[in-house]
C-alpha cells in the first residue's frame, strides 16, 4: 500500500548559501514549512526582498521512514527554483515555483541510520524561469507541503509531471455521462490487475471492473448523469484505481470530477449545460500579511468561503498555479476556474522550454478538476510590444500544447490594455479577455463599456472577458471622491460604474475583478502604505470587508443583506452629506436618530440618501428583516487623518498651489491639452513623457485609446506613476511646471 509521511516538521533553515551544508547548520534556526524567507521583507515595500538561494536542511530518521520498496520525495510548492540533495548527492533541479515535483531518492535514504536532506530554494533572478516581471512579490521559500511517499515496486507514477497518476474524461451524452479513466503505471507485472470504481458522494457504487494490468484505460458510462452544475449544484463524483496483485491491493489513486458541458459563445457569453451561466467574479493571489505564500488550509478556506459570500461565480487564480487544496475547493464551491502559468510582463527568449515544462506540470496536476474551463497562456505579455516573431511562436506551441494534453478545455490569454486590437497574437488563443483600467490608470469609467463594444463589433467571432478591472482604496476618505485618491470612497464609485457597464454586457464571457484581497507587491510605493497592491475588495488580512465588496454582493448573492457604505468615514464637515446603501433586496429605508429619510427603490441595487449632518447622526438602514448601522459626526474642519499623503511622494496634491481661472499640476492632461497654451507648454517640456500617436511611452505603443487613457490623468498623478517606471522628475521641476500652468487660463 502507498504510505504517506509529512517532512513538514523541523528544518534547519539558512540563507548563508557560501555551500551546500554538508551537516545540521550549528547554530541552527529551525522552521516549519510551509515557510516563506519573504514573508516579511516582501512586503515592507523598497523592493528590497532578499532575492538568493537559502538552505533547507533535516535530518531524516530510519525510524521515520514510511514502509515501501520504492521511496519518492515530493515539493509541492519551492519558489522559483530548487535543488535537491540526499546524502550528499544532488539528485534533482526543478525550475518553477508553483507546482509540485517529485524525486526518486530509493537509493539515496539510509534505512538503517540517518539520512541529511538539503533542500537549496533560490528565488534569484533569472533570464530563463518565469515569473521575473510582474506587479507581485515573487516569495522565496519552501512554502507548500513535503512529503516522503512509500510504495511498492509496482505503482502508480509519481515522476510524471507530478501529477496524480489518474486522469478522468467525462463526456455528457444525453441524460448519460460516458467516462473515461486513465491511469499511469511504473513496472507492473504479469498477472496484476486493476480495479476500476466510481462512486458517489454518499460513497453508493456506480460501476466497479476489474481488468488485467495492461488495460491502462477504461470507459464506463454513468446512466441519469447527475450534472456539476457551478454554484447551483457542485455535484462530485470520485474515480478509484486500485493496482491488485494475488488479491492483495498494492497501491491506489483516486480523484473527484464533475460531469458537465459547456461553451463559450462569443454573443451569450458562458454556458453551462446548456444554460447561459454569467461568469461574474474575482482574482485572487495566494499570500497574506505576515505569512507570505506560506498559507495553511484554514487560510485558503476562508478566502474560498469570502469569495463565496461575494456571489462570485468563478475565480481567476492569478499568475501561476495555486495550491491543489484551492482547486479542490473551487471543485466544491462550483466556482469556474481560469488557471494559468506565470508567463507575465516580459517575454525572455531563454524561457520558452519553462513556459512549456510549466504548462505541462499545471495541465497534468490539475486535468482532474470540474471547476477548471480555460488554460491561461500569459498575461500582459506585450508591455513591450506585441510583433516579436519569438512572443508569437511561444504563444503558439503553449497553445496547441493545451489541445494536445486537454482536449475538453479552451485557451484564454489576459491582454494588457495598451495592445492593438488587431494584434496576430489576440487570434491564438480559443477566447481572450482583457486588462482594462479607465478610470484608474487613466481615461474615465464610462470609457470601459463602449471600448468593448468597439471590440465585440470589430471581433464578433472572438469570445471577449474582462480578465483585470479595479481600483486601489485605503483608509482614506472624501465626500468628493475623484480618480487617483486612493479613497474607499472613489473605489465604491468605480465598482458601482464598472458593475452596471460590464455586468449588462451579456456578450462578456467572464469579468474578474482585480483583486479579491490586496497583495503583496513589494515594489509599490503608492497610496500611503508601501509594498502592497491595494485594489482588493478585502484588506491583505481579510480583516475588513471594503464597501466595493458589498457592491459585488448586492449584484451576485442570493442572500438577503443590506450595507451601510462609509462606517470608516465618520466625521464630515458638509451640512447635508451622501450616504450610500448596498442591498440584494427590492427597497430600503434610511433612519437619522430614529426619523425615517424615507424608502427608496434600485434596480441597480445602489441606494443613495442625503442625510442632514448635525451633531452626531445614528443612522440605521432597513430592508426586508435586514439592518445595518453606522453614525457620523458633524465636525467643522476637515479630519487630516483621512487625507491621503504619500510617503515619498515628490509632491502631494494638496502641496500644489492653484489659481482660480487657472491650470495647475492637478489638472486632468486633456483638460489641460485643450488650450493652445498648454500644448504648447507640453510640447517644450513634456513631449518625452507624452508622444504623438504611434510612438512610444514608457515602452507601449501609443495608439488612440492610449492616449485617451493618458489623458485621464492629472499631470501630478501621471508623474507619480511615472516615477514608479523609472523616469525620475525633481520637485524642483514640479513646482516650474505648476507656476507656468498657473499663468495659462481654462479653458
Amino acid at each position: 500500500m502507498r504510505n504517506v509521511v509529512s517532512l513538514n516538521r523541523k528544518w534547519a533553515f539558512t540563507m548563508d548559501a557560501s555551500v551546500v551544508p554538508s551537516a545540521m547548520p550549528a547554530p541552527a534556526y529551525f522552521v516549519n514549512v510551509p515557510h516563506s524567507f519573504n514573508a516579511i521583507d516582501g512586503q515592507d515595500g523598497a523592493g528590497d526582498y532578499h532575492r538568493g538561494l537559502c538552505y533547507y536542511v533535516k535530518n531524516l530518521s530510519y525510524e521515520d521512514l514510511p514502509e515501501g520498496e520504492k521511496l519518492y520525495l515530493e515539493i509541492q510548492g519551492a519558489n522559483s527554483s530548487a535543488d535537491l540533495y540526499v546524502g550528499g548527492k544532488h539528485l534533482a533541479h526543478h525550475d518553477g515555483g508553483y507546482s509540485t515535483w517529485r524525486v526518486d531518492v530509493t537509493g539515496e535514504i539510509n534505512r538503517t541510520g540517518d539520512t541529511l536532506i538539503v533542500i537549496g530554494v533560490d528565488n534569484s533572478p533569472s533570464d530563463s524561469v518565469y515569473p521575473q516581471v510582474a506587479d507581485f512579490t515573487f516569495y522565496g521559500g519552501l512554502y507548500r507541503n513535503v512529503n516522503l511517499i512509500g510504495v511498492p515496486e509496482s505503482h502508480f507514477d509519481l515522476e510524471y509531471y507530478g501529477g496524480p497518476g489518474i486522469a478522468v474524461t467525462p463526456t455528457v451524452e444525453g441524460r448519460n455521462a460516458k467516462v473515461e479513466t486513465c491511469v499511469y503505471l511504473k513496472n507492473a507485472k504479469e498477472g496484476q490487475t486493476l480495479r476500476y470504481r466510481i462512486n458517489l458522494p454518499c460513497g453508493c457504487l456506480v460501476s466497479k471492473n476489474e481488468v488485467p494490468a495492461s488495460q491502462t484505460a477504461l470507459t464506463t458510462v454513468i446512466e441519469d448523469v447527475h450534472l456539476w452544475n457551478g454554484r447551483k449544484d457542485p455535484y462530485l463524483y470520485t474515480a478509484t484505481v486500485e493496482l491488485v496483485e494475488d488479491g492483495k491491493v498494492l497501491d491506489t489513486v483516486k480523484t473527484r470530477f464533475g460531469c458537465r458541458t459547456f461553451e463559450i459563445d462569443p454573443e451569450r457569453g458562458f454556458i453551462l449545460n446548456g444554460e447561459e451561466y454569467p461568469l461574474r467574479g474575482v482574482s485572487r493571489h495566494q499570500d497574506r500579511w505576515g505569512i507570505g505564500n506560506a498559507l495553511l488550509p484554514e487560510h485558503h478556506k476562508e478566502d474560498m468561503e469570502l469569495i463565496a459570500e461575494v456571489g462570485a461565480t468563478t475565480i481567476r487564480l492569478a499568475h501561476y498555479q495555486h495550491d491543489q487544496y484551492f482547486y479542490d475547493l473551487c471543485d466544491e464551491y462550483g466556482m469556474v476556474v481560469w488557471a494559468e502559468i506565470p508567463y507575465i510582463s516580459q517575454h525572455m527568449p531563454g524561457g520558452r522550454e519553462n513556459t512549456i515544462s510549466q504548462m505541462k506540470e499545471l495541465v497534468i496536476q490539475n486535468y482532474n478538476h470540474a471547476s477548471i474551463v480555460v488554460w491561461g497562456l500569459s498575461n500582459e505579455i506585450t508591455m513591450k510590444g506585441a510583433e516579436d516573431p519569438d512572443l508569437l511562436e511561444n504563444h503558439r506551441i503553449l497553445n496547441d500544447l493545451c489541445h494536445e494534453l486537454d482536449k475538453t478545455r479552451l485557451t484564454t490569454i489576459a491582454i494588457v490594455s495598451m495592445c492593438k486590437t488587431d494584434a496576430e497574437y489576440i487570434t491564438i488563443p480559443d477566447v481572450v479577455s482583457w486588462n482594462h483600467y479607465f478610470g484608474w490608470y487613466g481615461g474615465d469609467t464610462s470609457m470601459n463599456g463602449p471600448w468593448l463594444d468597439k471590440f465585440h463589433a470589430e471581433h464578433p467571432s472572438i469570445p471577449v472577458g474582462v480578465s483585470e478591472y479595479g481600483c486601489e482604496a485605503l483608509n482614506w476618505h472624501t465626500s468628493k471622491p475623484t480618480q487617483g485618491d486612493y479613497t474607499e470612497e472613489y473605489q465604491a464609485y468605480y465598482h458601482e460604474e464598472l458593475i452596471k457597464q460590464l455586468f449588462t454586457r451579456k456578450y462578456i464571457w467572464a469579468t474578474h475583478v482585480w483583486n479579491m484581497f490586496d497583495f503583496g507587491a513589494d515594489n509599490r510605493a503608492e497610496g500611503g502604505e508601501n509594498g502592497q497592491n491595494h485594489k482588493g475588495l478585502i484588506t491583505f488580512d481579510r480583516k475588513y470587508k471594503k464597501d466595493s465588496f458589498y457592491a459585488y454582493k448586492a449584484w451576485l448573492s442570493d442572500d438577503p443583506f443590506v450595507h451601510l457604505c462609509g462606517k470608516r468615514y465618520v466625521d464630515r464637515v458638509e451640512d447635508v452629506t451622501r450616504v450610500t446603501v448596498y442591498s440584494n433586496l427590492p427597497e430600503v429605508e434610511l433612519f437619522a436618530n430614529g426619523e425615517s429619510l424615507g424608502k427608496k427603490a434600485a434596480a441597480d441595487h445602489f441606494f443613495y440618501f442625503d442625510v442632514p449632518n448635525k451633531g452626531v447622526t445614528k443612522l440605521v438602514a432597513v430592508a426586508g428583516d435586514c439592518r445595518d448601522e453606522s453614525r457620523i459626526v458633524k465636525v467643522d474642519t476637515f479630519n487630516e487623518s483621512y487625507r491621503l499623503k504619500e510617503k515619498g511622494a515628490i509632491l502631494n496634491w494638496f502641496d500644489i498651489t492653484e489659481v482660480e481661472g487657472h491650470y495647475s499640476l492637478n489638472d486632468r492632461l486633456d483638460e489641460i491639452m485643450k488650450s493652445e497654451q498648454g500644448r504648447m507648454l507640453f510640447g517644450q517640456l513634456m513631449g518625452s513623457m507624452m508622444p504623438s500617436a504611434g510612438g512610444k511611452a514608457m515602452g507601449f505603443d501609443i495608439t488612440e485609446d492610449m492616449m485617451k487613457m493618458m489623458g485621464g490623468f492629472t499631470v501630478v498623478r501621471m508623474t507619480s506613476l511615472m516615477g514608479a517606471a523609472n523616469v525620475k522628475i525633481t520637485k524642483e521641476q514640479l513646482l516650474g511646471l505648476n507656476a507656468m500652468l498657473n499663468k495659462i487660463p481654462k479653458v
